[in-house]
């Protein structure tokens, strides 16, 4: 086999497969290992079970501290559980002023405050190995009843519903480090890209709690490669094939117009601030109709069918990336 040269963003999904697939056994603890389209891990303890999620923040140094407690909170929500317990390994570039720091932890604890969680440890560096701030986050959740939802729970028949809108993320981010090449855009547009991470935001936690309160049979978080990625994730995870409707996607128009300014393909750019759902068929109208009365922007886009892979009603195979929009405009 080729040595390929990786580039940045997510490991090849069929090289990170065969990586974890080469481990020893797993300890019997441990109820939802590492799996190519989980969110995060599930470990049984006396008190129920233990959810646990790691991601960093690399690819924009602009708000990290809020970045990373949000997108790892999100990781654990998915789950059904509420996130608790936060650790972060922050590294500052060599030379950094003593208000960077008191800004990352400002920007921490506001964020932490509002997903009702609390920082617990982790480890501050100042090195000369990175250039921009960046932050390695872990989130702790905690299921009393040992109850919670995975990637990997969708059954052929389920309704397939997306709640927010995307790229998010990748509007926010796109607007922030390549804001010189979008001077084309109007200034509405620019304002509303660069302030998404705010408004509508890119926590997913209250509506993936409210979704699995109401019987999500599986939940997920899209973020590098976008809803494309996100749904092959799904689809794999669970090993079925998703049938999505192109025109129901709930698409976030100032992200779009951003995508399309650089260049960039809105499938596959960076879509914290969205969650994908399934629900059996029969309970989904009512589900999506409750998390709508909510506040929530919701819409069924789809339906699980046996077979593998995701493809467009019209049969036409949702994009597949290599790796996310955003790393491939910056990097």
């Amino acid at each position: 086999m080729p040595d390929r040269t990786l580039r940045p963003g997510k490991l090849p999904a069929d090289l990170l497969a065969e990586l974890l697939a080469a481990g020893g056994p797993a300890p019997p603890e441990l109820r939802l290992g590492p799996a190519v389209g989980e969110d995060a891990c599930a470990i049984e303890i006396p008190a129920g079970a233990l959810i646990a999620a790691a991601d960093p923040i690399t690819l924009t140094g602009s708000g990290v501290g809020a970045h990373a407690v949000v997108i790892n909170a999100n990781d654990v929500a998915v789950m059904g559980v509420r996130p608790r317990w936060f650790l972060a390994t922050i590294l500052l570039p060599d030379g950094s002023p003593e208000s960077l720091a008191r800004e990352i932890f400002d920007a921490m604890r506001a964020a932490l405050d509002a997903v009702g969680a609390a920082l617990v440890g982790g480890h501050t560096e100042v090195t000369p190995a990175v250039r921009q701030p960046v932050i390695a986050g872990q989130m702790l959740g905690l299921a009393p009843d040992g109850h919670f939802v995975r990637t990997g729970g969708v059954r052929p028949g389920d309704v397939v519903v997306q709640v927010g809108t995307a790229p998010v993320e990748g509007a926010a981010v796109l607007c922030t480090e390549a804001a010189g090449r979008l001077g084309a855009l109007d200034a509405e547009t620019r304002e509303r890209a660069a302030r998404a991470l705010a408004v509508p935001g890119i926590s997913v936690v209250e509506a993936a709690l409210a979704a699995a309160a109401l019987g999500a049979t599986a939940l997920h978080d899209p973020t590098e490669g976008g809803l494309a990625t996100g749904l092959l994730e799904l689809a794999d995870a669970s090993e079925v094939a998703l049938c999505v409707e192109r025109d129901a996607v709930l698409w976030f128009e100032p992200g779009v117009a951003v995508c399309r300014a650089l260049g960039a393909d809105p499938w596959g750019t960076l879509a914290s601030g969205a969650l994908l759902a399934t629900f059996d068929a029969a309970h989904a109208q009512a589900a999506c109709a409750e998390l709508e009365r909510r506040g929530f922007a919701v819409r069924a886009i789809g339906r699980a069918e046996p077979g593998r892979g995701v493809r467009f009603a019209d049969g036409t195979p949702v994009p597949r990336f290599s790796r996310d929009e955003v790393a491939r405009l910056l990097r």
